[in-house]
């Protein structure tokens, strides 16, 4: 069957095609940019939250001595008790935001604008929680070894590693692969995707601080928020120029990927967040699964539409998985 598929997919068309996305792509005066989050859209588990288990089963026990380095760290009892307070501050303060901004009544016409200043407020909440885990402390005294043995270990989606793998080793391609997230350190996203040979993947997070290899507790704060993210692909995009005709796809799962998933030419929501659908539901954003998106798509391309992808069209696409996600942009 395997043979068949490719057989008739190796078949000249005597009409244009949408898909697969890169069947049209010309690596001479093209670029394709792909940027995906990272927590829930890649992994399987939050990244705080294997952070914060590395932080607790590494820490002495109440009644151990500490090593020099690690003097004032807390006990492993009394980090899982903090962090388990946090957590729960933090997941009640979360859906109280988002219930402060949102608009009584469905807004009928997408407003991009509208949108990324209601979202400012769930950016001011995202960076005071930081800051409590930072004074918390809770985040001290991790070993950078341990960090990335972790990421190593990390489970990802099913697909995923294919994906950025096909994608990376794919010279006629000559995609450009970015990972944006609010993950606290940088090197277990690295880690996780080293272990894989990605290395050329370009990630933009946050940054733990380390003395001689022994985590601060100390979080260098680069992108922390929808509106930090929003703006680091803006950055991106930019330095990239104009020399070629770019196109841009956003794969995410979250609230915080909302601006992002907008503001690229193609935006790709994977999984099934109630708080996304319904907060960019209530700010008029239309969700339309990617096969029957791509079939209308497809009927518009034949009879004599542009096949051109519109950023803030307020149109976002759904997929279950990263299966769909590689048939889209690579095909099979």
């Amino acid at each position: 069957m395997k043979l068949e598929v490719e057989f008739f997919c190796a078949q000249p068309l005597a009409q244009p095609t949408v898909v697969p996305l890169i069947k049209g792509h010309n690596p001479a005066g093209d670029r394709l940019i792909i940027f995906s989050d990272f927590d829930l859209t890649c992994t399987i588990v939050d990244s705080s939250a294997i952070l914060a288990e590395i932080a607790i089963v590494t820490a002495p026990k109440s009644d151990q001595n500490q090593p020099e380095n690690q003097l004032g760290r807390m006990s492993s009892g009394e980090l899982r008790n903090t962090w388990g307070l946090l957590s729960k501050q933090y997941t009640e303060e979360y859906e109280q935001c988002i219930e402060s901004f949102m608009p009584s009544e469905k807004v009928e016409n997408f407003n991009y604008e509208t949108l990324h200043k209601a979202l400012e407020q769930l950016s001011h909440f995202e960076k005071r929680a930081n800051s409590r885990v930072i004074e918390s402390g809770v985040l001290k005294g991790i070993n950078l070894e341990d960090i990335k043995k972790a990421g190593e270990r990390l489970s990802l989606q099913d697909g995923c590693t294919t994906f950025f793998q096909k994608v990376v080793k794919n010279e006629n391609l000559n995609a450009n692969v970015h990972v944006l997230s609010y993950c606290w350190c940088g090197d277990l996203i690295r880690a996780s995707f080293s272990s894989a040979g990605l290395n050329a993947l370009n990630v933009h997070a946050n940054e733990f601080s380390f003395k001689e290899s022994i985590s601060t507790g100390e979080i260098i704060e680069k992108v922390e928020s929808p509106i930090d993210k929003v703006q680091a692909f803006n950055n991106t995009l930019e330095k990239y120029g104009t020399d070629r005709k770019n196109l841009s796809v956003y794969i995410g799962d979250s609230v915080g990927d909302l601006l992002c998933l907008l503001e690229a030419d193609i935006g790709i929501v994977i999984g099934s967040s109630s708080s996304l659908r319904r907060v960019g539901s209530q700010f008029g954003v239309t969700f339309i699964p990617l096969y029957p998106g791509l079939v209308k798509k497809q009927k518009e391309y034949t009879e004599g539409s542009s096949s051109n992808w519109k950023e803030k069209s307020g149109i976002l696409y759904t997929v279950s998985s990263w299966a769909e996600v590689h048939a889209f942009i690579l095909g099979w």
